[in-house]
């Protein structure tokens, strides 16, 4: 399973209910939790300098899936096809590449986001907010 940014923030917000669905989440798929360079990049641009420690910290524990050549060419296709339609971003165009190269399901809060998959390529989290 791949974290989208959103869901990485309200976890690391602490918010009790992601919490818990993201330990569920850990322990089912046996640690087989990712993130790319994209939400990397995003969560530590929004860090405040208090945070840093902790939030690298979570981060670090969590696998990451580098993007290569083969992430490139499926988000350039993505960027063709929804690119102007969808308003569809580099980053969210890398991130569904790296679900659809690897058969990952992604959590993710903005599914809108994402018009290149489906229903069973979307992580079903049972989330109150």
């Amino acid at each position: 399973m791949v974290i989208d940014t959103d869901v990485l923030i309200w976890i690391l917000r602490g918010h009790d209910d992601y919490k818990r669905q993201f330990e569920e989440a850990v322990q089912t798929t046996r640690g087989l939790v990712f993130i790319t360079p994209v939400q990397v990049a995003e969560i530590t641009a929004g860090v405040r300098p208090k945070e840093s420690d902790r939030v690298h910290e979570f981060l670090n524990a969590l696998n990451l899936v580098n993007l290569g050549r083969e992430e490139g060419l499926k988000a350039g296709e993505f960027m063709g096809a929804f690119g102007k339609s969808h308003s569809l971003t580099l980053a969210d165009a890398l991130i569904a590449a790296v679900v659809k190269n690897y058969s990952y399901c992604l959590w993710t809060l903005n599914r809108k986001h994402y018009p290149m998959l489906n229903k069973p390529d979307f992580f079903e989290a049972e989330v109150k907010k």
